[in-house]
């Protein structure tokens, strides 16, 4: 039922900032919380950032959060990933998927039902 659409990736140097945004269809009450991935070339999917809709609060993975943002605007059923500062080791495919499992406090894959098709993020050295 729920439909995720990516945009806003592209190719850029190091240094330089993108805006990824993630369109949902709807901001139900079933869905909890929305998430960034990114898939690397060569390495497996890992969580970027994720946020839940009811309250705004987020998580990031590692040390992430000194350069990215993940955001939401409910008016525009749109959740927002701020990327400044972008290294060549931020390159990939990158995802945003929601999960309606109430628990989901952290960008983990099995945890979320719905997926976008991905946006390439490309940064030259």
């Amino acid at each position: 039922q729920l439909q995720l659409a990516e945009s806003g990736g592209g190719l850029v140097h190091a240094g330089e900032s993108l805006r990824l945004s993630c369109e949902a269809s709807t901001f139900s009450s079933t869905n909890y919380a929305i998430a960034w991935f990114r898939q690397a070339p060569g390495k497996e999917r890992q969580g970027v950032a994720l946020i839940r809709l009811q309250d705004a609060s987020t998580k990031y993975a590692g040390s992430l959060e000194d350069r990215f943002t993940i955001s939401r605007d409910a008016t525009k059923n749109t959740v927002y990933l701020q990327m400044n500062a972008l290294r060549p080791g931020d390159t990939g495919v990158y995802y945003c998927a929601a999960s309606s499992y109430s628990y989901t406090l952290y960008p983990i894959e099995a945890y979320f039902d719905f997926w976008g098709q991905g946006t390439q993020v490309t940064v030259s050295s």
